[in-house]
């Protein structure tokens, strides 16, 4: 791993706000963007997080996304939503239309909605955590561009799809599985990029449909729709359950883009400018509707600490549930600062400079 500087946090966020204002959001949209991109790189999450704001940058100079947007309501009943978003920056619409579910799952008692026409919207886990601190089961989805080849393909026909879903503990501890339905992420694929690692065996395939190295070939190829691209989670053939990958895939276009009347598959693609247009899915469901709320927590909590006091493997050090690596690097990153790649670092420095934003190590 190359050079890593640590910026506070508060600054960061205050930086990445300030060049979002300056692009033309309103304040509490690029409020609401910057602290959504920011608790990617505090999480360890760097393929989602500040890197990504360039682009956005770019985007938003050219028209393609837009601050202050107001989605369209397609269709809505006490459960349930849909929106157009309409080509609106995807962070803040979607912590938005999360607070829609959530509110009407505390009078329903289960909510959901999908979005149409948005962008992309960070780490899919910020959402589903807004229910879960609310003391509710919280679900979130979202297609992305054709990265995903299915199994025995050779052509990308889904997106890394991620699903994700939160769960509450006692003491504000929280379960938080928030995972690419592909082996890996575009993101991170970016990150080996950047540092001139070569791929590890089993991510990634050529045009021809052989397993790939070579990062920066890769992403060329992907975003030219030349064949190749990203392993479904479970990796290549069915021996260790690829085609269940490839069926969490489909399933998250479903979701999100059939049931919204949006766009799926390998028609989901990004340009050289920005990232494609996508769907969101989200759902939230209060615990009470299952069981009294506190026992629930009680026997979260005791599987919890089950999972993390389980026995390691020889030379591993602990054993983790999902998102417990996530939250205890938000808890280093609130007192040490956010860490950042010196080279990313670097970037965002420069296109503050273009916006006479100052970023403040």
């Amino acid at each position: 791993m190359g050079d890593i500087v640590r910026i506070r946090r508060a600054s960061l966020v205050a930086f990445c706000a300030a060049v979002f204002e300056k692009l033309g959001l309103p304040p509490g949209e690029a409020a609401d963007s910057a602290e959504i991109l920011v608790a990617a790189d505090a999480r360890g999450i760097p393929s989602h997080g500040v890197a990504r704001l360039p682009r956005y940058a770019n985007g938003l100079r050219k028209g393609i996304m837009a601050g202050g947007v107001e989605p369209a309501t397609l269709r809505e009943t006490p459960v349930s939503l849909v929106l157009d978003a309409r080509g609106a920056m995807g962070l803040s619409l979607s912590k938005k239309t999360m607070e829609r579910v959530i509110a009407k799952a505390e009078a329903s008692g289960v909510a959901f909605a999908s979005v149409r026409d948005s962008n992309h919207f960070g780490i899919a886990g910020w959402y589903t955590e807004l229910a879960a601190r609310r003391g509710m089961i919280g679900v979130c989805m979202t297609n992305t561009a054709a990265l995903g080849v299915p199994t025995f393909g050779r052509e990308a026909m889904f997106g890394t799809n991620p699903i994700a879903v939160s769960a509450p503990a006692l003491g504000g501890r929280l379960f938080t599985l928030d995972m690419a339905t592909t082996c890996v992420t575009r993101g991170k694929v970016e990150v080996y990029e950047r540092e001139g690692k070569p791929l590890p065996a089993g991510w990634a395939v050529d045009a021809r449909g052989a397993s790939t190295g070579d990062a920066q070939r890769l992403l060329e190829d992907m975003l030219y729709q030349r064949g190749g691209g990203l392993l479904p989670l479970g990796g290549e053939g069915e021996t260790l359950g690829g085609h269940k990958g490839y069926g969490l895939a489909v399933l998250v276009d479903i979701m999100t883009a059939i049931t919204s009347g949006g766009v799926f598959g390998k028609a989901v693609m990004d340009s050289e400018a920005t990232s494609a247009r996508v769907c969101h899915f989200f759902g939230a469901a209060r615990i009470d509707i299952f069981r009294d709320p506190g026992e629930f927590k009680a026997d979260m909590d005791r599987l919890l600490d089950e999972l993390s006091s389980a026995v390691p493997a020889d030379g591993r050090g602990r054993v983790y549930y999902a998102g417990q690596k996530e939250h205890e690097a938000e808890a280093l990153s609130d007192i040490e600062g956010v860490p950042l790649a010196a080279e990313v670092a670097a970037r965002l420095a420069e296109l503050g400079a273009s916006l006479s934003v100052e970023l403040r190590p």
